[in-house]
């Protein structure tokens, strides 16, 4: 596969037939020659007829695509990628709809297709492991549902909710929550933020409070909202909560404008795909790591996917 980054028109010219797009999976699943997934001899031959490779030491027969998520699936490849370059690519995601009339115009049960198809991508949109340090903003919001009422009758109905938290010019993470409360709210911070973090930066709700818990060393600062707080300097370093609530007007714009409707069930799903997005907006190699991704993700079983 080439090292150059991909737009859609390479895309279309370098991976138009699935015996291109099965030859850059091969690169990307072995790129220092194709090894047998039973013994891990490099004493290989391929069957080309068959589209497999057969291990000359333990005769063990295998295709580039065995024990990935490609593996067993009905779609060519060639749809496999183009959906795959347009989820990474359209920067407040795009629909299982949209993608529907994109590839299989209003053909009778494309929609379930189209759907699996952007949820099997969509978990391999999956980064763990990183534990923000340096200065970070956490915030919570709501999504989903209906406000009823006004004022102090205004009620969050049917609501879920999310905690964000952005380390400054680093990562994002989105995360959904059963419930908000500080026990809660802690819990998902010490899953997320390194016990060295230099400073926390919050609104003034009473949900931040970190004195007796491991950040109680921390700088915690926090901007008062409802007194019009928005940024404030102090040594020349800004105390705001500015990027993690943008981070979050990005995302409710992906389901405004692009997915319109997100189920509280799949809601960490879409979550993981944005912050996978936002994590690697400077990657200009992202279709290609995209698919890497893929290579080492579990099959997602429509059945797992839509159990109760």
């Amino acid at each position: 596969m080439t090292s150059a980054p991909v737009n859609l028109m390479t895309l279309v010219d370098q991976f138009n037939t699935d015996e291109r797009c099965r030859e850059a999976l091969k690169h990307l699943r072995w790129p220092d020659g194709v090894r047998c997934l039973e013994c891990n001899s490099d004493n290989v031959s391929p069957v080309s007829e068959r589209k497999v490779y057969v291990c000359n030491s333990c005769k063990y027969q295998f295709s580039v695509t065995v024990g990935t998520i490609f593996h067993d699936s009905h779609l060519p490849l060639t749809k496999w990628f183009l959906v795959t370059y347009l989820m990474t690519e359209s920067r407040k995601g795009i629909s299982a709809n949209q993608i529907k009339r994109m590839l299989w115009g209003e053909h009778k049960g494309s929609y379930k297709t189209a759907w699996y198809l952007c949820h099997r991508i969509r978990a391999a949109m999956y980064e763990a492991g990183h534990k923000m340090t340096g200065a970070v903003e956490i915030d919570e919001t709501y999504v989903g549902g209906k406000r009823r009422g006004r004022g102090h009758r205004d009620k969050l109905i049917n609501k879920t909710p999310v905690i964000g938290i952005r380390e400054r010019s680093g990562h994002l993470h989105f995360i959904k929550a059963d419930q908000v409360n500080q026990n809660t709210v802690y819990d998902i911070i010490a899953r997320n933020v390194d016990k060295t973090v230099d400073v926390i930066m919050t609104d003034e709700s009473k949900l931040y409070n970190f004195n007796l818990t491991q950040f109680q060393n921390a700088k915690h600062e926090s901007v008062n909202h409802s007194a019009g707080e928005y940024v404030r300097y102090e040594g020349g370093f800004c105390i705001t909560t500015n990027g993690i609530e943008s981070a979050f007007s990005l995302f409710k714009r992906g389901i405004v404008g692009a997915w319109h409707k997100v189920s509280a069930k799949h809601l960490q799903a879409y979550l993981q795909e944005m912050t996978f997005r936002f994590n690697n907006r400077k990657n200009p190699y992202l279709f290609r790591d995209t698919l890497t991704q893929m290579l080492k993700s579990e099959a997602l079983e429509y059945k797992e996917l839509t159990a109760a």
